[in-house]
């Protein structure tokens, strides 16, 4: 049964966007005329940046149903289909055909009660030595020192936000997950506000 509302709404780019997007576009030009696929792809803003910017094939994944379709809809060049990394990874691949290239995941780690199924699902879909890309909201001691003192940790870790954030990551846990599941960690960079404060960050991980 799938998750009936995680919000999505329209095929407008989410606020985090703006960080987020223009550093996934940055790392990605290798992957020109490459197959990409987003995992969880939300409302499909970000394949549409990949589908405008690059010459390449891409597919989404979504496990909210509305949000797949509003995915497909603003999307027409691109295959969304209504998964998650809870799914078996071999119902996409016989619908798609070839593994691919490089795997994107953008704020979707956060929100998995088994954050393992994201690695290994990817795992299972990328060719040899594929690349996986992650964002996923930073913390570390500076920016966890100064939630404390503004007094803003009820609100940055609330409760109360249905389908919300319950797993917070630093580069160190999050390269550990990826290791455990078959990745080696290729590259780190905070994104959004003041360098040790970042809003979040992206990964670059290796399938070995």
């Amino acid at each position: 049964m799938r998750h009936k509302n995680y919000g999505w709404q329209n095929a407008l780019d989410p606020n985090s966007c703006n960080y987020i997007t223009p550093k996934i576009l940055e790392l990605a030009p290798q992957f020109e005329h490459a197959r990409i696929l987003d995992l969880g792809c939300g409302n499909g803003a970000l394949c549409h940046a990949l589908m405008r910017n690059l010459s390449c094939e891409v597919v989404g994944i979504e496990y909210d149903e509305h949000g797949a379709r509003i995915a497909q809809e603003s999307n027409p060049g691109a295959r969304i289909f209504n998964y998650g990394v809870q799914d078996n990874p071999d119902t996409l691949l016989t619908q798609v055909g070839d593994k691919f290239d490089l795997a994107v995941s953008t704020e979707v780690i956060e929100h998995l009660y088994s954050p393992q199924l994201l690695p290994q699902y990817a795992a299972r879909v990328l060719k040899p030595h594929g690349r996986l890309i992650v964002s996923t909201p930073y913390h570390g001691y500076l920016k966890n020192l100064a939630i404390s003192l503004t007094g803003h940790w009820d609100a940055h870790h609330t409760a109360l936000w249905e389908g919300g954030h319950i797993k917070f990551w630093s580069k160190t846990t999050l390269s550990r997950l990826m290791k455990e599941n078959g990745f080696s960690t290729e590259g780190f960079y905070g994104i959004g506000r003041l360098p040790w404060l970042w809003k979040s960050m992206v990964m670059v991980f290796r399938k070995d």
